[in-house]
């Protein structure tokens, strides 16, 4: 008797997950060029800000049932973010949401004949692939390259707290 493992629940499991390609992706755009990044990198930073995305739109999703609506907008996952506790994020959240909408805007106020002939690029909320980033943000995003965004702790921070490297044993255990 073969047994044929079910690769079934490893597929739902990846359903869940942004596109490890993607994450990569954006990985690499702050480390220098020559930088290198282990698939093992790769898959933590995966499933943080997959769970992430699934917490705050969780939230978002709990405040529009509460309200009787059926469609999550920015003003909620905002919403959803100061009540996390993630302030930081907001003030770049709020800004990208703004230039987003003024684009839709004149978008809605151009006759469609007068368009440069693209595809649509409006944003599609798909249930099959929540976290595909192609139905989250639009192709012509605007985050400026030259931007820097606060950082709510130094670079040095975290590695004060860590126990130093001599107190450490052949396990790994502090």
């Amino acid at each position: 008797m073969t047994i044929i493992p079910n690769n079934n629940n490893n597929n739902k499991e990846q359903d869940r997950f942004l596109p490890i390609a993607n994450v990569g992706r954006i990985m690499k755009k702050v480390i220098p060029g020559n930088g290198k990044i282990s698939k093992d990198a790769k898959e933590t930073v995966q499933e943080c800000v997959s769970e992430f995305i699934s917490f705050v739109t969780g939230e978002a999703s709990d405040k529009c049932q509460r309200e009787k609506r059926k469609t999550i907008n920015g003003d909620d996952i905002i919403w959803a973010i100061i009540i996390l506790g993630f302030e930081d994020y907001i003030l770049p959240l709020k800004q990208y949401l703004i230039k987003y909408r003024e684009l839709e805007g004149e978008k809605l106020n151009v006759p469609k004949q007068n368009q440069p002939q693209q595809p649509d690029q409006k944003p599609t909320f798909s249930y099959n692939s929540v976290y595909s980033p192609t139905g989250l943000l639009p192709q012509t995003s605007f985050v400026p390259t030259d931007q820097s965004f606060p950082s709510p702790f130094s670079p040095n921070s975290i590695q004060s707290q860590l126990p130093k490297q001599e107190h450490v044993d052949s396990m790994g255990h502090w």
